[in-house]
């Protein structure tokens, strides 16, 4: 017997980084939106926890209990008394390293499945503690759609879209460290005085009504000059597909994967088309979205 789970990739329309606080993190306010790009979570009762991965840059992805797989396995076993004994599979088709919340995802998705393959039933008051337990952007990935995350982003309020956004997402050669995009963060922000995080009324108006151009107008990401101060080639990436006719672009999150909003599905393929003719990127993706969130198949 075996359980499989598709978990859908984000993107922050909005990301509003406070100062760092005294444990580290930083206050957000952070918008997240779920987009048809998935990775598959299959999990298998065998031996031992292990993990295996296939797809477009899996020798990239660790196999080791720092994955955030087996580390919701682990966590989910520990709190029921159970050996968490299976086979993670990760059949990937999110980036990798690319500030599109892979990682979280496949974390989010190895908890629902195994939660399922050994019948426990969680609510999902439980299962969201425990992805806030394995980081920031795994609850999210577990919920899906559309959210409001406060705190360090774990914090959610679901949030009303009133119809299909149409996204380009552009991927980099090579990661971004989620930690050393914000040390950068901090770096270029030592000297000033970083103001609390506050959710964009309009953003959140044009998420609800599903106008494209408003949301376009509102799209903001705080960490986009520390990503940009590390990977400078990603402003040419940027340029490349807003010339190419996107309503918007930006930094997914800590980067490099960039992001470009286009006014409906035909406009995006011909952004994607003119990205990869840029030569400004590994490859271009197109997805729609709001996406559902972790789902057994």
């Amino acid at each position: 017997m075996s359980v499989t789970v598709r978990v859908p990739a984000k993107v922050n329309v909005q990301l509003a980084v406070g100062g760092a606080r005294d444990d580290g993190y930083h206050d957000l306010a952070n918008v997240f939106l779920a987009v048809g790009l998935y990775d598959e979570v299959t999990v298998t009762p065998a031996d031992a926890l292990t993990v295996s991965c296939s797809g477009p840059d899996a020798d990239q992805v660790p196999l080791d209990r720092t994955n955030l797989a087996a580390r919701a396995a682990e966590l989910l076993a520990a709190r029921h008394g159970i050996d968490p004994s299976v086979h993670i599979h990760i059949a990937k088709d999110i980036p990798v390293a690319g500030g599109m919340a892979g990682g979280s995802a496949d974390g989010a998705g190895a908890l629902l499945a195994c939660d399922a393959l050994w019948g426990l039933g969680s609510p999902t008051s439980e299962l969201l503690d425990i992805c806030a337990e394995l980081g920031s952007d795994v609850p999210f990935s577990l919920v899906g759609g559309a959210a409001l995350g406060t705190g360090r982003g774990e914090r959610l309020t679901v949030l009303p879209v009133g119809g299909a956004f149409h996204w380009v997402f552009a991927v980099a050669d090579g990661g971004l460290s989620t930690p050393a995009v914000y040390r950068e963060f901090d770096r270029l922000n030592a000297d000033l005085d970083v103001p609390a995080p506050v959710a964009s009324t309009v953003l959140l108006d044009a998420l609800r009504s599903g106008d494209a151009a408003a949301l376009a107008g509102a799209l903001v990401n705080d960490l986009q000059p520390a990503a940009l101060s590390l990977r400078p080639s990603l402003a040419d990436t940027l340029t490349a597909g807003t010339e190419a006719g996107a309503l918007a672009g930006l930094v997914s999150g800590s980067g490099p994967t960039t992001a470009f909003l286009a006014k409906d599905e035909t406009a995006a393929r011909g952004i994607a088309d003119a990205l990869l003719a840029s030569r400004t990127c590994r490859t271009a993706r197109v997805a729609a979205a709001p996406a559902t969130g972790a789902t057994v198949l």
